[in-house]
């Protein structure tokens, strides 16, 4: 399922995020709260200028209670009542199907304004049940909960791919520690971020253990934030001439394949870049869900910005790096920036949106003009439950310190 070229153009109007981190002392709707407000502030938008309204999550029922009504209940506290509110679940794809939603309502004239909000608070007093309701993104009667378990079901999984991968594509545990020293380093340049530093590779292998080749900073924490974005037709766009559209190009959603078939990932970027009539050569920067480090080398194939067996050889090269040939999670990825998994996707569209304005600081890819995001999430018979991608062009000018070079020419400034 997909938009994108040939239907009503889409644009983001604004977003907004809070910091990802562990914030116990925190309520879900305070977050919830801030990140609407400052997409709100972004679009230059009041509350009741929104139309409709698509609220992803996907743990609160576990950790907090709150079921069935939790965008109505949290963004009530943001002014938001009287228009049609969705609850959206979709495991670690929440956010982004939230987003697809949105996008998809504005193209086909169902709503003029509508925000996207992904929101999750996952820190809980009880450390084992923030592990055990992620592993239930899995088939739970496909496998045998363990209670004692110190790390997600999830890393087991990714930690198997990964030495199927390291034996396929003759990659090694320290490509695994560039990829996760890569992302802390982008996360370093993030005020928002859960976590930054500029680690060596023995840093990163010498950090406890998880499940091999695993360690800890190869996975992604636990975390609590939220995200807003506001879509809209650009004819109903209040803005100044010299700020840039951010125009939605592509938004594909997917569930996974059957065993032995094309994974979902792959499927679904190929889709997206057929949607948007651009290839993965021609993406200046990408956010990509990289829940283990491992998951990132596989997915730089699945993307088609290496081809098989090659997504090692991008991470020895610094092609992914700021200032390389394409950065990929430049905000720090899962690995940094955080995973509160409910608003993950839109993190990565609010980082792909103000770096396409130019508003990234020292992390700011120059003349970024297209950009992609792939957000992925549960797991069944081999595959992630659901992936989403979205591709975004940036349209004229550029708010901050880079801009005005074309698409082509954007990225043959960067070695």
């Amino acid at each position: 399922m997909g938009i994108g070229q040939g239907m009503t153009d889409v644009v983001v109007a604004g977003t907004g995020m809070t910091r990802f981190a562990k914030q116990p002392h925190r309520r879900l709707r305070e977050l919830v709260v801030d990140a609407v407000h400052s997409a709100l502030a972004d679009a230059r938008l009041a509350p009741s200028d929104l139309t409709t309204a698509f609220f992803g999550n996907a743990v609160a029922g576990s950790v907090t209670g709150q079921e069935m009504i939790l965008g109505q209940v949290s963004l009530r506290d943001a002014g938001i009542s009287d228009i049609p509110i969705v609850n959206v679940e979709n495991a670690c794809a929440s956010a982004s199907t939230a987003f697809h939603l949105a996008c998809s309502a504005v193209a086909t004239h169902s709503t003029q304004i509508a925000i996207a909000v992904g929101a999750e608070q996952m820190s809980h007093p009880d450390k084992s049940l923030s592990i055990a309701v992620i592993g239930r993104a899995a088939d739970v009667d496909a496998r045998e909960p363990n209670p004692e378990a110190t790390h997600s079901y999830f890393m087991e999984l990714y930690a198997d791919h990964a030495k199927k991968y390291m034996d396929r594509a003759e990659a090694t545990p320290n490509d695994l520690a560039a990829v996760a020293a890569k992302n802390h380093f982008h996360g370093s340049l993030n005020e928002l971020a859960q976590y930054g530093a500029e680690l060596s590779l023995a840093d990163v292998l010498g950090s406890r253990e998880i499940v091999w080749p695993l360690t800890l900073l190869m996975c992604s924490p636990i975390s609590d934030g939220a995200a807003a974005a506001i879509v809209m037709n650009p004819d109903l766009l209040d803005r100044d001439e010299r700020t840039p559209l951010i125009r939605v190009l592509a938004s594909e959603l997917g569930s996974g394949s059957e065993p032995g078939a094309e994974n979902a990932s792959r499927r679904v970027a190929h889709q997206a870049y057929e949607r948007a009539s651009v290839g993965p050569d021609e993406l200046d920067l990408v956010e990509l869900h990289d829940a283990a480090a491992s998951a990132e080398l596989e997915l730089y194939e699945d993307l088609g910005l290496a081809g098989a067996g090659d997504g090692a050889g991008l991470i020895r090269s610094d092609y992914t790096r700021l200032g390389g040939t394409t950065p990929v999670n430049t905000s720090g990825g899962l690995l940094a920036r955080g995973h509160p998994i409910g608003a993950t996707g839109l993190g990565q569209i609010h980082e792909i949106v103000r770096q396409l304005r130019g508003e990234c600081g020292d992390r700011q890819v120059e003349g970024a003009r297209v950009g992609a995001t792939h957000n992925a999430g549960g797991w069944l018979q081999g595959d992630n439950g659901a992936v989403a991608v979205h591709i975004f062009e940036r349209v004229g000018g550029c708010r901050g310190k880079y801009g005005g070079v074309g698409r082509l020419g954007s990225r043959a400034g960067r070695s």
